[in-house]
C-alpha cells in the first residue's frame, strides 16, 4: 500500500490523553493504552500540509466558512454514502458530544425522556442527566453473538408523552453494529408515530466492513429526514478530535433554528481555524489515505480474531459491522466482572475501557481499539491473555 500504518510514532509527553494520563485515571504508567476512540496513526499528508501553511501564514484570528466548505463537506457524503445534504443544513460546532448535549437542551425540557440503547457510548449518560433530562434505556438484545434492537420495548418505552428524544449511535459504539435500512426504518416507524426526535450520531458512518453499508438515517424518507439531527465529524475518519470540529445537519428549519440558539447560548459562535482547514483538507485530499486505512483495520481485526482464537478461545470476540472497536465478551473465563477489571488492570498492565461503564449490560465485557500498528496490536493481544 501507498501508506505505511505500521510505523509507530511516539506519542508520550503530548499531553496526550491516551498515552500521558494513566496516573490521573489510576491505571498503572506502564499499562498499554488501548481505551480511548482515537487512533495511533498520523493524519494524512494533505491535512499536514494545509495545517502547516495555515501555522506558517501565523494569524489566528476569528474564522468562518463560506458555502464552498459546507459544499466539500456534502460532496463528501454523496461520494461515500449516497447521500446529498444541502449545505444550508449545516451547522458547525465543536465536537460531536457538544452536539449531542445541545441537542438535548434544544428539543426537549427539564424532566422530559430521552432514549439510548444500552450498552452505548457513555457521554450519552452524561448529556442527558448533567441536563436534568431522564435517561429512558431500551436496551440492545445480544443474542447468538450479535446485537439487535428490541422494537417492542422501544414502542412502549417511547409512548408516554414525556418522551421527546431518541439518540441513535449508527454506527453502534461499542458493540460494532450497522444498522440495516429495514431496522434503521423500523425505529423511524415507532418515533414517527408518538412525535420523537431522532438525533442520530454517525461519527463513525466512515469505518465499515465489507458486506455492510451505513445508512444515513435522513435517507429512510422525506419525513424522516424533516424530523432528524445527524451528527457528523471528520475527527475519527481522520484522526482529528482534538482540533474540536463537527458537522451537524438538520434539515428542518424550526429545529435547525432551535439547535443554532441552544449553540449560541453557550456563547459558542465561530469555528476553530485549525479544525476547519483539518476538515476541509481531510474531505478533499484525504479518500485514497482512508481506503487504504480502511483495509488495513479490516487485516488488524482478522489478525485479533485468529489471536484470540488460538490463545483465549473462552474469550468471545463480537464481530464488529463498523468502527475500529471491538466488543469482547469475556465472560466465558470464569471471573466477576470486579476480578476481570482488576487483572485486566494489575496483571495484564493494559488499558482498556471496561464494558459496565457502557451501561450494566456491559458487565463482562471489554471495548478494545485495534486502530494502531499491527505490533502495538500483537503485544496488547500478549498482555491480554495474561488475565487467565
Amino acid at each position: 500500500m501507498k501508506y505505511d500504518f505500521d510505523v509507530i510514532t511516539d506519542r508520550k509527553g503530548t499531553d496526550c490523553l491516551k498515552w500521558d494520563f494513566s496516573k490521573e485515571r489510576g491505571i498503572p504508567e506502564d499499562a498499554l493504552p488501548m481505551w480511548v476512540a482515537d487512533m495511533d496513526f498520523k493524519t494524512p499528508e494533505c491535512v499536514q500540509t494545509a495545517l502547516k501553511k495555515v501555522v506558517e501564514h501565523g494569524i489566528f484570528g476569528y474564522t468562518n466558512t463560506k458555502e464552498d466548505f459546507a459544499r466539500v463537506v456534502c460532496d463528501w457524503f454523496l461520494r461515500n454514502h449516497s447521500y446529498a445534504f444541502s449545505p444550508e443544513w449545516l451547522v458547525k460546532t465543536p465536537g460531536v458530544v457538544f452536539a449531542l448535549a445541545t441537542a438535548v437542551k434544544a428539543f426537549c425540557e427539564p424532566g422530559d425522556g430521552v432514549v439510548i440503547q444500552q450498552p452505548v457510548y457513555y457521554p450519552f449518560f452524561s448529556v442527558i442527566r448533567n441536563n436534568k433530562r431522564r435517561i429512558v434505556n431500551n436496551p440492545l438484545i445480544y443474542r447468538d453473538g450479535r446485537y439487535e434492537m428490541d422494537y417492542e420495548d422501544l414502542e412502549q418505552k417511547v409512548s408516554g408523552d414525556d418522551v421527546k428524544l431518541f439518540i441513535l449511535c449508527s454506527p453502534h459504539n461499542p458493540v460494532g453494529r450497522v444498522w440495516t435500512k429495514e431496522e434503521l426504518t423500523k425505529v423511524w416507524d415507532i418515533c414517527s408515530r408518538h412525535g420523537v426526535i431522532v438525533v442520530s450520531d454517525e461519527i463513525h458512518c466512515d469505518f465499515t466492513y465489507p458486506g455492510h453499508v451505513h445508512t444515513v438515517f435522513a435517507s429512510l424518507s422525506d419525513e424522516a429526514a424533516d424530523n432528524c439531527v445527524i451528527l457528523t465529524a471528520p475527527s475519527k475518519s481522520f484522526n482529528l478530535a482534538g482540533l474540536q470540529y463537527s458537522s451537524i445537519f438538520i434539515k428542518n428549519v424550526q429545529l435547525r433554528r432551535k439547535f443554532e440558539a441552544a449553540v449560541y447560548a453557550t456563547g459558542y459562535d465561530e469555528p476553530s481555524v485549525m479544525g476547519v482547514t483539518a476538515a476541509r483538507a481531510a474531505y478533499s485530499g484525504g479518500q485514497e489515505w482512508l481506503d487504504q486505512l480502511r483495509v488495513y483495520l479490516a487485516d488488524n481485526l482478522a489478525f485479533m480474531k485468529k489471536y484470540l482464537r488460538d490463545n483465549m478461545p473462552d474469550a468471545g470476540l463480537v464481530e464488529p459491522e463498523g468502527t475500529y472497536l471491538v466488543w469482547v465478551d469475556c465472560r466465558g473465563l470464569g471471573l466477576t466482572d470486579a476480578e476481570l477489571n482488576d487483572a485486566i488492570v494489575n496483571k495484564a498492565r493494559l488499558w482498556l475501557d471496561a464494558g459496565r461503564i457502557f451501561g450494566d449490560e456491559g458487565k463482562g465485557f471489554q471495548r478494545f481499539n485495534l486502530a494502531c500498528p499491527r505490533d502495538t496490536l500483537e503485544e496488547a493481544l500478549k498482555r491480554f491473555c495474561k488475565i487467565v
